[in-house]
């Protein structure tokens, strides 16, 4: 379907609902990145000035939603489910969208640290991963994290993801270059890409 047309992906899951939310909810996203800043910090690289802010939050929402609709990236915002007038829970990435023979994106995401050990993110990458493989048509999705970072590492395997190398110094995070597993996921129903479909 024509992303011009279409609503923007809204899924849901047994407790959760992930989508692309109006730049209303920047106070609601703020707060989730300002009560988890230490909780993250670990794990992301150095935040760009004014990240966190309202003005910033409110046009980060507005380019989420035309960056879905450019096939750039869909990134989405997790609520319970039934509460998505509610606090944040965490946030599911599918970025670097690429096309063609390779039908690939990379995969982020990150929870509020009162709702870790509940199985939550396992059941938001699990939706976030069927809607690349079904709805993107996407290939393959990556996934990179820290070595030390063990609670990551546990879920991607649980879903299926396969460790492929490991990259030295790859992201500057916490005050230092930081070794990255680098592991990755290919669809289950695999098929050849939309410019080849025809041939």
């Amino acid at each position: 379907m024509d992303p011009t047309l279409a609503p923007p992906p809204h899924l849901r899951s047994e407790r959760l609902e992930l989508l692309l939310p109006l730049p209303q909810a920047a106070p609601r996203l703020l707060r989730y990145l300002e009560d988890n800043r230490a909780h993250h910090a670990p794990f992301n690289p150095p935040p760009p000035p004014g990240y966190y802010t309202l003005d910033h939050w409110r046009a980060r929402l507005a380019q989420n939603r035309q960056d879905w609709r450019d096939d750039k990236a869909v990134r989405f915002v997790l609520f319970r489910r039934g509460e998505v007038a509610g606090p944040v829970l965490g946030v599911v990435n599918l970025t670097q969208i690429h096309r063609g023979p390779m039908e690939a994106a990379l995969l982020g995401y990150s929870l509020d640290q009162d709702a870790v050990g509940h199985g939550y993110m396992q059941e938001a990458l699990s939706a976030a991963l069927d809607y690349a493989f079904t709805t993107l048509g996407l290939h393959r999705v990556m996934a990179n994290y820290l070595p030390t970072n063990e609670r990551s590492g546990r879920v991607l395997r649980r879903l299926g993801f396969t460790v492929e190398g490991y990259a030295r110094d790859y992201l500057y995070i916490d005050g230092a270059w930081r070794d990255h597993v680098l592991t990755a996921l290919t669809s289950p129903h695999p098929r050849p890409p939309a410019m080849c479909e025809s041939a």
